[in-house]
């Protein structure tokens, strides 16, 4: 009976799977054709959409429509765009692929009003300063935007909170040069705890003491090793300030002057310097911003060789940071800082919010007990990491460049990710056979020294992952666009590099990223600044220099602004490894960033802009800053050069200055 019932019924089953895989194979073929809408957008700002066409149906003449706005798709291979589609007014949008009439696919966006992407990083900024607590601050900052993303509802304000880890967290750490920056920092504190145990950071203490027994010394000493740092922020900053820390804590400067040196001799000179790991991404944004300009036929490296003499921020910010250490003078905060450091001995304020696993594992990180204090135990794996660092830049580089590549183009096409992480494995593997090897410590001992080191960047890897969570944000709801467009195109040229350096600054300090400001301003400034030119008949090569001097107010300005945002990943960095409450990094900063800035701005970049020597402005803002630190500075060393002796009673000098912690 069961035979004769499937005999019957058989037919009608194939007959249903037939339709069936015909029902699929006849589907119109709008399911082929993907929409990639924004998922929100700004009202009038302009923004695009694409679409994936993997059959290659669409044909000449598809639309998207979004609202009353209509642009055409222009072919890219498999892929279509719309760009220049513009709303009027804020809610909710069906963005459609129309194709002979008729909608074949179809996607969702939303609309704001511009002013509220300004919201999530000024909620941030707000809430770090003032309650001092920097993750409350940045996760409130995701949220808020994961919200605004959302949309504004109450079910939406729910659905913000999950995606705020989700998708915004995640992808922060899905991010492959993310994933490296934060292995190379966590394999440097590994390093570094094993240096610290092994006493060869109390070696090189003993040693710097020699000449920096002094707190005007041991600044000058502290700038020198940033600026000798020059082929990588990142490195410079963890290296710099951890090494320092002990001799600084020893002769009673602030941990707060600490971290403005490391802070101020990290990105600057890695902006300038000719042979780094920015020079590959900044030169590969020039390139890409300059291609299909009409008339303009100069190369991209040439272009950032010819910017350099008008990155007037991060020569005078590295001029100013020698100018300061050497005066033994400060201003505002600073000068409060030091002074208390100087009177009472306390390099961190009594409100400081350390990273308390780090002030715990200090005693892990003491040297061993009765084992020598040897200066190379600490300085060849810094140097291997250093050395490491620059083999593995033109390893990477002239593999991408080719043999015969001058060195700079091998360093500029150089995998820097992959260098600093060779670097730093190689460094934690000298620092451990240097101590398995003299017997200094023990296999066992080693590791758990490398897990100390380690255990004290977790907090600041942290607030860095989040940091760069709030940048997606930013990048989501179109905060540099909202900038841009704020400011308008009609614009005198002379005027141009100024306002693209202001709001290169407002960028980075609302977003916390120099180099994110950098790749989302660079293809947008360069067109606009030639045709500007074009616009009033300059478009040649005598006024020249005021594209130079736009290219280099992207760079400069990003960096003007990293340095005075609390979200900002180098000053975060710069606060964990010099034992800096962040906060108090952030405060006792930003008046020095803000009149070097400010400096920069009225005396070189505007005057400039009109044809002004690059020269002689440099020269003025140098005068003009040595002057107003000389007119404005409160001498905080009350004994003049009087020295604080390294063995002087160990009551006399800070808690914190006896134990190299990272």
């Amino acid at each position: 009976m069961f035979a004769s019932a499937l005999r019957t019924r058989l037919p009608l089953v194939f007959g249903l799977l037939l339709l069936g895989w015909l029902g699929t194979s006849l589907t119109p073929s709008a399911s082929a054709q993907s929409v990639d809408a924004p998922r929100v957008v700004l009202n009038d700002i302009a923004f695009s959409v694409t679409v994936s066409d993997p059959d290659q149906q669409l044909t000449p003449g598809a639309q998207i429509q979004v609202g009353s706005a209509t642009a055409s798709l222009e072919p890219d291979g498999s892929t279509w765009t719309a760009e220049g589609l513009v709303v009027e007014e804020t809610g909710a949008y069906t963005v459609r692929l129309v194709q002979g009439g008729t909608t074949i696919s179809e996607a969702a966006t939303r609309a704001l009003p511009g002013v509220v992407s300004l919201l999530p990083p000024l909620l941030a900024i707000g809430m770090a300063l003032a309650f001092k607590r920097v993750i409350p601050a940045l996760f409130l900052g995701i949220w808020v935007g994961a919200w605004m993303a959302a949309g504004f509802s109450l079910s939406g304000l729910f659905v913000g909170l999950l995606e705020s880890l989700e998708i915004y967290v995640v992808g922060a750490l899905a991010d492959e040069s993310h994933v490296a920056i934060i292995l190379f920092s966590l394999m440097i504190g590994g390093m570094v705890g094993i240096i610290s145990k092994n006493g060869g950071t109390y070696g090189i203490v003993e040693r710097l003491v020699g000449w920096a027994n002094t707190p005007r010394r041991a600044q000058l000493a502290t700038g020198t090793l940033g600026v000798g740092m020059f082929f990588d922020d990142y490195a410079n900053t963890l290296v710099v300030g951890n090494t320092m820390r002990p001799v600084t804590d020893r002769l009673k400067v602030s941990r707060e002057k600490l971290a403005y040196i490391v802070d101020s001799t990290a990105a600057p000179v890695a902006c300038v310097a000719f042979v780094t790991t920015w020079i590959g991404y900044e030169v590969g944004l020039v390139g890409t911003a300059v291609e299909g300009l009409e008339g303009f036929n100069q190369g991209a490296y040439s272009i950032f060789l010819s910017s350099l003499a008008y990155s007037f921020y991060p020569w005078l910010a590295l001029y100013f940071v020698f100018v300061v250490a050497n005066s033994s003078r400060d201003f505002g905060p600073m000068a409060r800082a030091e002074i208390r450091a100087r009177t009472t001995g306390q390099v961190v304020s009594a409100e400081a919010n350390l990273d308390k696993a780090a002030e715990e594992d200090n005693d892990e990180m003491r040297p061993k007990d009765g084992i020598p204090l040897r200066a190379y135990n600490a300085v060849l794996p810094i140097l291997v990491l250093v050395g490491s660092v620059l083999a593995g830049l033109y390893w990477t580089g002239i593999d991408a460049a080719g043999s015969d590549a001058s060195l700079r183009e091998i360093i500029g096409e150089a995998d820097s990710y992959t260098s600093l992480i060779w670097g730093s494995l190689l460094g934690v593997l000298t620092a451990g056979a240097l101590s398995v090897g003299q017997r200094l410590l023990s296999l066992e001992e080693t590791v758990e020294a490398w897990y100390s080191g380690l255990k004290s960047m977790l907090f600041a890897m942290i607030i860095l992952v989040l940091a760069w969570a709030l940048s997606d944000i930013t990048g989501v709801l179109h905060t540099a666009e909202y900038l841009v467009s704020v400011l308008g195109t009609t614009l005198p040229p002379g005027v141009v590099p100024a306002i693209i350096f202001v709001l290169a600054a407002a960028t980075a300090f609302a977003t916390g990223s120099s180099w994110g400001t950098m790749g989302i301003l660079m293809p947008l400034v360069v067109p606009l600044v030639w045709a500007v030119l074009q616009a009033n008949n300059m478009a040649d090569p005598s006024n020249y220099h005021i594209m130079y001097s736009a290219v280099s107010c992207v760079l400069a300005g990003s960096v003007w602004g990293d340095h005075c945002s609390p979200i900002s990943d180098t000053t975060i960095l710069s606060s964990m490894a010099s034992g800096c409450d962040h906060i108090d990094h952030v405060r006792t900063q930003l008046p020095y960033a803000m009149s070097v800035g400010v400096v920069a701005l009225l005396v070189g970049t505007l005057p400039a802009g009109f044809g002004f020597p690059w020269w002689l402005s440099l020269l003025i803002g140098a005068g003009l800053l040595s002057g107003a630190l000389r007119l404005f500075g409160t001498p905080v060393d009350t004994q003049g050069e009087a020295a604080v002796s390294p063995s002087s009673d160990e009551s006399s000098q800070p808690q914190e200055a006896s134990m190299p912690s990272t």
